[in-house]
């Protein structure tokens, strides 16, 4: 099983984590020019290598119209509502999935402001410059991560320095407000730093992808990767990522079913997914009383347990669940991105144990068929002999 540790303990902002998951692809400016195909409107992604305090990492620059926030003076940009954020990123190149996350995101920065100012969220304006920026930083975290295809995401109890720290609104303590609602119920602690080690857009997006907090799991790395922050503290501020393999055992829950209706039961198996389950499908099974039924089953780590069983409760009409515990052995996943004639597309690989598969991602594929007006055996066919 493939897990990511995050270490926050020298800092955390969403360009630092974007630089420092960057470092684990073995081709990272092909993923680079991956995040520049997402379609943001005016962003451009760069990633420069550089070293800090004998470190070698990487700077995650983002540039939104030619200007990078805190770098250039940005009068005249307008204000954008969390709606106009909302039709930017439905306008994205990205699996629907991944839409709903980064939005999620996103949505929960709106949601900290408005509690510290005390209005709706749909009345947050934000800065266009800043704005554009949270959005690339989140949607480059979420498409990375995706990438990475891990299963399981652990991170560090987050340091946030402490002091205060000049914003728009006047000088404010750290964590700055809309950090710490953010940080309500992640592990964190001040730390020996007096500065803001972590910002909203870090705090949300550790909030969001971490399935649990705390020191790095017993794990063989595969790969490590430097984020550097931008601010000179006196001593090393990055984000480090590390991705490792672990033995990996399942639990399999399974239960029978013989009065839901074929709507009922795909909305149940949709249910159990969407919150995580790694798979969930049924069988056709013959019961007591020779009534036909279903078997319907999903796989679940340990401590998605209770969870995947209230799921099962509520939403089938189950009396009992059964569990069974499996050793589960998987091929090493990961994505590259391939130049074609009709633009890049992605390219998921499966590997181990003799194997080696490759097969194009099908949401590039059926949006390239679509513009193309091809049906998806005939651009397969074309991709193939070109």
């Amino acid at each position: 099983m493939r897990e990511l540790f995050i270490d926050s303990s020298r800092g955390l902002a969403g360009d630092m984590l974007g630089a420092a998951l960057l470092e684990l692809f073995d081709d990272s400016s092909a993923m680079v020019g991956r995040l520049n195909t997402i379609g943001i409107p005016g962003i451009q992604y760069r990633l420069e290598k550089s070293k800090s305090y004998a470190i070698a990492g990487s700077h995650l620059h983002v540039e939104y119209l030619g200007e990078e926030e805190g770098h250039e003076q940005h009068h005249g940009h307008h204000h954008r509502s969390l709606g106009d954020i909302g039709k930017i990123i439905d306008g994205l190149n990205l699996s629907d999935a991944l839409k709903d996350r980064v939005r999620a995101v996103y949505r929960s920065i709106a949601e900290a402001e408005a509690k510290v100012h005390g209005t709706d969220v749909e009345l947050v304006h934000f800065h266009e410059l800043g704005a554009m920026d949270a959005v690339a930083d989140i949607t480059a975290a979420c498409v990375l991560v995706d990438a990475l295809n891990v299963s399981r995401v652990t991170v560090s109890p987050v340091c946030t320095g402490f002091g205060s720290v000049h914003a728009a609104h006047g000088v404010m303590p750290v964590p700055a407000p809309a950090t710490a609602r953010l940080l309500e119920g992640v592990p964190c602690y001040a730390g020996q730093i007096e500065g803001e080690l972590c910002t909203p857009t870090g705090a949300a997006l550790v909030r969001h992808l971490a399935n649990s907090f705390g020191q790095a799991p017993a794990m063989t790395p595969l790969a490590e990767g430097y984020g550097l922050g931008r601010k000179d503290f006196g001593q090393l501020s990055c984000v480090r990522a590390i991705l490792g393999e672990t033995e990996e055992s399942i639990l399999e829950l399974c239960c029978n079913v013989d009065d839901m209706s074929p709507e009922a039961v795909g909305f149940a198996i949709e249910e159990l997914l969407r919150h995580g389950a790694p798979d969930a499908w049924y069988e056709p099974i013959g019961m007591k009383k020779t009534r036909p039924g279903l078997l319907l089953c999903c796989l679940c780590r340990e401590e998605q347990r209770d969870e995947m069983v209230r799921l099962l409760f509520q939403h089938t009409s189950t009396i009992g669940i059964r569990e069974t515990l499996c050793r589960r052995y998987v091929l090493k996943r990961s994505e590259e991105v391939i130049t074609t004639p009709y633009g890049p597309v992605r390219r998921k690989i499966s590997e181990g144990f003799g194997v080696d598969r490759r097969k194009e991602e099908y949401e590039d594929l059926a949006r390239i068929a679509r513009e193309q007006k091809l049906s998806l055996n005939e651009l397969k066919e074309l991709l193939h002999d070109a």
